[in-house]
C-alpha cells in the first residue's frame, strides 16, 4: 500500500534538499553539504550591504553559521531561503 506521508517526504527531499552542514570558507563564501549529498558553495558577500545581514561582516559572527531547519541561520538569527541558498549556489566539484 502507498504511504502518501512518506511520498510526499521523499518529494519534499528530492526538491527541496535540506543543509545538513556547512563550513565557513574565505570572501564569505560558504561550503553546504544538502541532503542529497550534494557539496554547493554559496557566496553570501551580495547579502552583506542589506542591513540585516552587515553584521556578518565581522567574520567572528559569520563564523557562527550553522544548518537550521531545511537552510543555514546565524547566532543572530538572519538566514536565507532554502530555495535561494540551494537555487543561487554552485556545484562544488573540487570539495571531497
Amino acid at each position: 500500500m502507498l504511504n502518501i506521508d512518506n511520498c510526499e517526504k521523499e518529494f519534499i527531499r528530492l526538491i527541496r534538499p535540506k543543509a545538513i552542514s556547512v563550513i565557513v570558507q574565505p570572501d564569505y563564501c560558504l561550503l553546504i553539504t544538502f541532503s542529497n549529498n550534494e557539496k554547493r558553495l554559496f557566496d553570501v558577500k551580495p547579502y552583506l550591504d542589506f542591513k540585516p545581514f552587515e553584521e556578518l561582516r565581522n567574520p567572528i559572527i559569520f563564523s557562527t553559521v550553522k544548518p537550521a531547519g531545511l537552510s543555514i541561520e546565524w547566532i543572530h538569527g538572519q538566514d536565507i531561503c532554502p530555495d535561494e541558498l540551494y537555487n543561487n549556489s554552485i556545484p562544488a566539484t573540487t570539495y571531497a
